[in-house]
Formats: structure tokens, C-alpha cells, sequence
């Protein structure tokens, strides 16, 4: 993805890890067996006298889909994928202005997730541009493959704090937000839970990044079976200012996440629109509208190179 690093941070922070709400792995879990078993029961909203859906269903509805979502994207490191963006630069009216698409290989290699280019406008590479792709991928591979025990100690550790950050922001979205049962609907041939969620009046944050979370709202689709999420919805209600470069997403912006089931063994996205109204370091505006696919999902294990192992079904 080549977006402007903080506009995009937040609103695909929000799309991708949202309502995941993702626990402590170290915290007492279901096994990844368990956690996606397709013979777990569904877990059922069912309505109080009122009509209404009791908050506490809500929760451990949303509590086994968040676990569920930890295995996902631990499960997502054993996959490469065929990643499409078409980015559509806009004026001030909304107008396009500029058209680019470029098509990549996601690879795993030695833990680190790799874009090797394959395809610019959806035509081919040339051959020097493919020779150079390639070089890059091995150049990294030859990196890692060398790569000093002190080293790797050192890259790994600072992953595991970065991905904490990450958890610790994702855990207070439970406090954020108030979900309501919208009804059911099908979506790509789930039928599932419809969830809205609104900011909590009051909602105080604990952690720093996470203050931005009462300036969102969107819906959630949870499959009824996998208790899985299916589709997110999520819109800035208010002009959001943060990071170093002072990068502002305007109101409005919004993200359209999609997943899909592969392999009978995990959810991996499938379809994320985005349209994009920011302004970096208050002087660079980005209007956009985003349109990514995944497809081609394939099993691997990764040493010096890349082996196939299984494909998606």
C-alpha cells in the first residue's frame, strides 16, 4: 500500500483491527483447533421483552469473533496473495484526476511481509522492471537469511512491542463504542449478525492513539455459524488531527472491509473501498478513492525461498 503513513494508519487501524478487540496472547484462550472450528456452536442474540438485544450477548458475541480474528492474522503469516490497488486521485469537487493501478505478490519471508510488484495499470512489468523486483525480494532474503542471532533478537522484540501497541489500543474499543443488534443480513453468502456501533457518551481513553475512536461509527457483519466478521463499515464523524506531522483525515472518510473463508481454516480480507480526505503536515491534501483486492491466497512455509505447500479452495 503506498498511502500517506498516517491518514491511512488510522482508518485502516480501524478497518482492519476493529471490533477484533483482540485478547492477551499470553491471557488463558480456546485453541486456534477450537477457536475455528466449524462445529462450535453459533452463538444467538436473543431479544429481552423490550425487543432489545441485552448488552452482555453483544459482548460475547463480539469476544469469540475477537479471538477469532488474533488466530486469523496469525494464520495470515502461512499465506501469499495477489494484492490489487486502484487508487483514484480526486480534485475539490470530486472530480478524477488521476488513475493508478499496481498489482503485487505479498510474500512472508523470514516473518517480515514483502510486496514484490508484478504489474503496473494491470500490464505486465518489462523485463527490467520484473529483474529488479525480483532482486529486491532476494536481497531480502539474503538479508535475513545472514542476519545475526543479536540481530533478529532485537527486529522480533520490537515487533512484540509494536504489536502490543497495538492490542492495548484495539482492547479499548469495547469502552468506545456501544453496539446495537440491526438485524441480520447476507453478505457474499453469510448470513450474519448486523451490528451498529455509535461513540459512548463519556467514552474516556486510556491509551493516547485511542482518543480518536469517539470521532468514528460504522457497522459490523458477523457470521451467525463461524461467529467470524464478515464486513466493516466504518465513517469519520469529525475532522481527526494527530501523529508527529500533524495529519488531519477530514470528516467523512471511510472504510469498506470485506473477508472471506479460505482453505476451511481461516478469514482473510477479500474486498476494502476507501475514499480518502486528508491533509499531511497541513499543507499536502490527499483526496482518494481506494479500491483493493485480494485474491490468490496460497499456503507456504518460507526459509531462502518462497514454497507452496497447498492452495486456497
Amino acid at each position: 500500500m503506498r498511502f500517506p503513513p498516517a491518514p491511512v494508519f488510522a482508518l485502516l487501524v480501524l478497518a482492519s483491527l476493529a471490533w477484533a478487540q483482540e485478547v492477551d496472547p499470553k491471557a488463558t484462550s480456546p485453541s486456534a483447533k477450537a477457536i475455528n472450528s466449524p462445529s462450535q456452536p453459533a452463538i444467538a442474540l436473543q431479544p429481552d421483552a423490550s425487543g432489545a438485544v441485552p448488552p452482555e450477548q453483544i459482548r460475547q458475541l463480539l469476544t469469540v469473533a475477537e479471538k477469532k480474528d488474533l488466530e486469523n492474522d496469525k494464520r495470515l503469516r502461512d499465506y501469499t496473495y495477489v494484492e490489487r490497488d486502484e487508487e483514484h486521485r480526486l480534485d475539490e469537487h470530486g472530480n478524477v484526476v488521476k488513475t493508478e493501478i499496481r498489482t503485487s505478490e505479498v510474500l512472508e519471508i523470514y516473518g517480515e511481509q514483502i510486496e514484490k510488484l508484478i504489474a503496473k495499470n494491470d500490464k505486465p512489468l518489462s523485463e527490467e522492471e520484473a529483474r529488479k523486483e525480483d532482486d529486491k525480494v532476494q536481497k531480502i532474503i539474503d538479508k535475513r537469511r545472514n542476519e545475526s542471532e543479536n540481530d533478529r533478537r532485537k527486529r522480533l522484540e520490537k515487533e512484540d512491542k509494536q504489536r502490543e501497541e497495538d492490542h492495548k489500543f484495539v482492547l479499548e474499543i469495547a469502552d468506545a463504542f456501544d453496539f446495537r443488534l440491526l438485524g441480520s443480513e447476507t453478505v457474499d453468502g453469510y448470513d450474519c449478525w448486523v451490528l451498529q456501533a455509535e461513540p459512548h457518551p463519556g467514552y474516556q481513553a486510556k491509551e493516547r492513539d485511542a482518543k480518536m475512536l469517539s470521532k468514528f461509527h460504522g457497522r459490523v457483519w458477523i457470521d451467525k455459524v463461524d461467529a467470524q466478521w464478515v464486513k466493516l463499515d466504518v465513517t469519520a464523524l469529525d475532522t481527526i488531527t494527530f501523529g508527529v506531522f500533524l495529519a488531519r483525515i477530514h470528516k467523512g472518510a471511510s472504510v469498506e472491509v470485506e473477508q472471506t473463508r479460505v482453505n476451511d481454516e481461516v478469514w482473510l480480507p477479500r474486498h476494502v473501498k476507501a475514499r480518502l480526505d486528508a491533509k499531511l503536515a497541513l499543507v499536502k491534501t490527499y483526496r482518494m478513492d481506494i479500491d483493493q483486492t485480494y485474491r490468490d491466497y496460497k499456503k507456504f512455509r518460507t526459509e531462502s525461498k518462497i514454497t507452496v505447500v497447498g492452495e486456497t479452495q
